[in-house]
């Protein structure tokens, strides 16, 4: 199932992807109109936390809807909407995992650790597909962008052990890991470089892991104005998915809703010659495969 989160009338809400249309059906509208369940989950993470159930349930709306006197009066049009990210507000900091692709590492002029690389950016980077966002060029002359593929944890667990980690993962999604490489270089870590306004945008959607048996097999495609600038594959991950899964739940408790950018292929604007950083007036697409393509405006 693809799941967006939306605005609506001033009304945020979510649900899935109308199949083969440019739409969504309302899973709110749905069951506050029909009363379909006994309840339904508010929010995408109050969902998370009844595991597939909550994709289920969701099925059963969208089921009661088509099976209405008017399906169409609870889909909404994707030109009728305010895109949110699938997650708009972690309830902790982005977890983020850098140099875990070592052909990036390499262009950076560094070696590859044997341990994994974390970092954090804070929930206040969040923004959505189609939104535009600030190079914030009072601030940075060296604004850069990193496609990467999201994990989204689907339930709380702490020393995840290896054979079970992906009991925890609820679905992924794309996200841009956008930096200005002035500030982490002036303060010699990644925190307040990472973190500048919308400079987390995650999207289109949240694919859940059914949909994805594998994510160790996705092309991750990054362009600035349609220039081709990363191309890879998550198979060239240092630690994979599950490794990140059980070496970071070793130290911290995962929550649903948790989510985790796994790294960043080789092509970033600073190993560039001459390095080439974000302008305003540029546009960036993150496309990966099975999940969709996230877009941005920069102004």
């Amino acid at each position: 199932m693809k799941i967006l989160s939306f605005r609506y009338n001033d009304v945020v809400s979510f649900g899935p992807k109308v199949k083969k249309e440019e739409a969504v059906w309302d899973v709110l509208a749905i069951q506050e109109q029909l009363q379909v369940l006994p309840s339904f989950a508010k929010t995408i993470v109050e969902g998370m936390t009844y595991g597939f159930e909550f994709v289920e349930a969701a099925r059963k709306l969208v089921a009661a809807a088509e099976q209405s006197e008017n399906p169409a009066a609870f889909k909404r049009s994707f030109t009728e909407i305010e895109w949110l990210a699938p997650i708009p507000r972690t309830t902790k900091n982005i977890i983020c995992v850098g140099k875990n692709y070592s052909d990036h590492v390499a262009e950076m002029g560094g070696d590859a650790p044997e341990d994994i690389v974390v970092f954090t950016k804070a929930p206040t980077a969040i923004a959505a597909d189609e939104e535009t966002l600030s190079v914030h060029a009072d601030v940075t002359d060296s604004f850069d962008y990193e496609g990467e593929l999201a994990i989204v944890i689907g339930k709380k667990g702490k020393n995840i052990p290896k054979a079970l980690a992906y009991d925890y993962v609820f679905g992924y999604t794309i996200a841009n890991d956008l930096t200005a490489r002035n500030l982490q270089d002036k303060h010699r870590q990644y925190f307040l470089g990472k973190s500048l306004d919308g400079s987390c945008p995650m999207g289109p959607y949240l694919v859940t892991k059914d949909e994805i048996p594998d994510p160790q097999k996705l092309t991750i495609v990054t362009k600035v104005n349609d220039e081709i600038r990363q191309s890879g594959t998550t198979a060239q991950m240092t630690h994979s998915v599950v490794d990140l899964i059980v070496e970071i739940s070793s130290l911290v408790t995962l929550e649903p809703g948790d989510v985790i950018l796994t790294g960043t292929p080789a092509g970033v604007g600073k190993a560039m010659t001459p390095p080439t950083f974000l302008k305003a007036g540029d546009t960036v697409k993150v496309s990966i495969e099975g999940i969709g393509t996230l877009v941005n405006r920069f102004e």
